[in-house]
């Protein structure tokens, strides 16, 4: 990941925490080396200050997402005003963190947004000849259109735009469901079975994996 701050031993006390944590973690001091470092690394997540020297984070923000750049970002400031927090949201950012923080709230943040990874180019996902039509909500294996319920769509976009991982019940529940349902539930159990009768099953397709005591995968060909 990328830490953008001109603090210099705020600087070094991140990036130390993270290196404990198994992090791999670049610092730049200005946003003009965040835009140089951002588009020559394809870093997993970039936690960016506010207030920088130059061009500030607000700036370096929307630069970043101007150049293409997808990669979840955390901004750092020390305002708490509803409306910097709107000004950093609308240029970009991901999430945002109020100085002073805990360097576990940090943590935390930083997780979630690694797991929710870049968002993907094109509004249609494919794998093999499975795809999903993020815009239309239309589903098909190769021309055939499948039919699926709203919660069954939001389930396969989790999958989709993590092919070949493995994703933990939290995972799905996460991506998928909101606060109200309990990791203990049984309900992905329950929606997978769902998306294999309808995506796999009549197409002779085995496209989600059930990974025993880990979770579920769909395969990066799909089929």
């Amino acid at each position: 990941m990328l830490v953008v701050e001109d603090e210099v031993k705020l600087a070094a006390l991140i990036r130390k925490a993270l290196q404990e944590q198994g992090v791999l973690a670049d610092v730049a001091i200005t946003g003009e080396d965040a835009l140089w470092m951002a588009g020559s690394t394809p870093y997993d997540v970039l936690v960016l200050d506010v207030n920088l020297p130059g061009i500030d984070g607000f700036e370096t923000c929307r630069r970043l997402r101007q150049d293409g750049s997808l990669a979840p970002i955390l901004m750092l400031t020390a305002r708490d005003a509803v409306e910097d927090r709107i000004t950093g949201l609308d240029t970009g950012a991901d999430d945002y963190l109020v100085k002073p923080f805990d360097i576990g709230e940090l943590f935390a943040r930083v997780r979630a947004l690694a797991r929710r990874g870049p968002v993907r180019r094109g509004p249609v996902l494919t794998l093999g000849d499975l795809s999903l039509d993020v815009a239309s909500r239309i589903v098909r294996r190769g021309d055939v259109e499948i039919p699926l319920s709203v919660k069954e769509l939001q389930l396969l976009e989790v999958f989709m735009r993590h092919p070949g991982a493995v994703l933990s019940r939290y995972d799905l529940l996460e991506g998928a469901w909101d606060m109200g349902y309990e990791s203990r539930s049984n309900v992905i159990d329950v929606y997978v079975r769902y998306l294999r009768e309808k995506i796999d099953r009549p197409f002779g397709a085995e496209s989600i994996e059930t990974v025993r005591g880990a979770g579920y995968r769909i395969r990066a060909a799909a089929s």
